[in-house]
């Protein structure tokens, strides 16, 4: 959902320091914004978000190990970093021991899953336009790895109406696989130098009103550089760099079918691979590189920078969501991200998701309780950028742009 904002003029500029983080810092932040959440010390998830990255790469060999039996895959905060595994059948697995970074850590391997990741993303895209049609509301559909279970996100309506035992042993019986209801009072909904993490103003032609959105990741076609934000944000876009200028963003192109929700507006100058990653605006990150939707566990940990919620950070709870209604052109695909918030709102559309220095994705929308705060926000995964265009890098060796932008972002507009 797009964010209405003012059209009158923009307020005095003040001078800000823009302060470029390194990967170190980056994470060191991250960590203090993610403690409370998971329920330990500061410098305990600064080991446990090391151990997150450390650990991919033993996650994906894992899932490929047990592609015929594997229901989903989590990691485990509490009381320490672990990671569970869960098989379908009831060939006990004993668990294992990984050497990540010198460090040892749990692999716990849980039997008895009634379907495989692969069934639970297959009954999804086969029971989808059933299920909707069954309900009141339009429901959003996703996979738990931690309990190999179907979620159907319904609305009170459909509760009150058909009740919630029978509701769920109706959807059960028709996917024939486990499923579990969660009831949001409002549907998943857009949100709706120069850098990503920024502010990006549009109209829509015959509106004379102004739009809000998030500026996402720098990218390139190896000729152009340009910002990636969400597809249902308006084509034409202006933000406002560091000296005061409002620079015209020319539309590129957008894609928002299934699994997409992106759109690229070019740059006038050359731009530098960083984004804003707290909320006054005052720290650029490098991008390092970026986390296929392919290797996602519920339980990582990710953070994002909204321009009306500004930075944050929580954990990935469905891994293979189809959002709800038809807010990919039609019906989504279950190839989007959720994640537990705390925080989203209208105006976060297109704001960059990542970990330290790693992309992870561009944020599409969110779902609100009764009293509107969020209970979910989801993103497209950086897998997705278009044909063509990809994600603008740091130069590894240095750990930042070289040379510096030259057009930044100013802290506010």
């Amino acid at each position: 959902m797009l964010a209405l904002v003012g059209s009158g003029p923009a307020g005095a500029q003040t001078a800000v320091p823009i302060l470029l983080q390194t990967p170190e810092q980056a994470l060191v932040q991250d960590a203090d914004a993610i403690a409370g959440t998971i329920g330990t010390s500061s410098d305990e998830a600064l080991r446990q978000l090391r151990l997150q990255q450390a650990s991919v790469a033993a996650t994906d060999a894992i899932g490929t190990r047990f592609a015929t039996r594997l229901a989903g895959i989590a990691i485990r905060h509490r009381p320490s970093f672990g990671i569970d595994v869960l098989l379908t059948g009831a060939a006990p697995q004993p668990d294992e021991t990984l050497d990540l970074a010198g460090e040892a850590v749990t692999v716990r391997f849980v039997t008895g899953a009634s379907a495989t990741h692969t069934e639970l993303v297959q009954v999804i895209t086969a029971y989808q336009a059933t299920i909707r049609a069954s309900l009141l509301g339009a429901p959003g559909m996703g996979i738990d790895p931690r309990t190999g279970e179907l979620v159907v996100i319904v609305s009170p309506r459909d509760i009150a109406r058909e009740g919630e035992a029978l509701l769920r042993e109706r959807l059960a019986a028709l996917t024939r696989v486990p499923v579990r209801l969660r009831v949001v009072d409002q549907p998943t909904l857009d949100m709706g130098g120069v850098v990503g993490g920024a502010r990006v103003i549009g109209t829509v032609p015959g509106d004379p009103r102004h739009y809000l959105c998030t500026s996402g990741f720098v990218v390139t076609d190896g000729v152009r550089s340009g910002l990636a934000t969400a597809a249902h944000c308006p084509d034409a876009l202006n933000i406002r760099d560091a000296d005061g200028r409002d620079l015209a963003l020319p539309f590129v192109g957008q894609w928002g079918w299934g699994h997409q929700d992106v759109q690229i507006n070019a740059s006038p100058e050359p731009l530098s691979p960083l984004f804003f990653a707290d909320t006054a605006k005052t720290l650029n990150r490098p991008v390092m590189g970026a986390r296929s939707r392919s290797g996602m566990r519920a339980g990582d940990v990710v953070c994002h920078r909204g321009e009306r919620t500004g930075y944050s950070c929580s954990q990935v709870e469905l891994t293979d969501f189809a959002p709800a209604g038809d807010l990919c052109g039609g019906a989504c695909l279950p190839t989007w991200t959720t994640v537990s918030g705390p925080v989203c709102k209208s105006g976060d559309s297109g704001s960059p998701v990542f970990l330290g220095t790693t992309a992870y994705g561009i944020l599409k929308g969110g779902s609100y309780r009764a009293d509107g705060s969020c209970a979910f926000y989801f993103y497209m995964s950086t897998d997705y950028l278009p044909a063509g265009w990809r994600l603008l890098t740091a130069d590894p060796e240095s750990g930042g742009p070289v040379p510096p932008a030259v057009v930044n972002a100013a802290p506010g507009r």
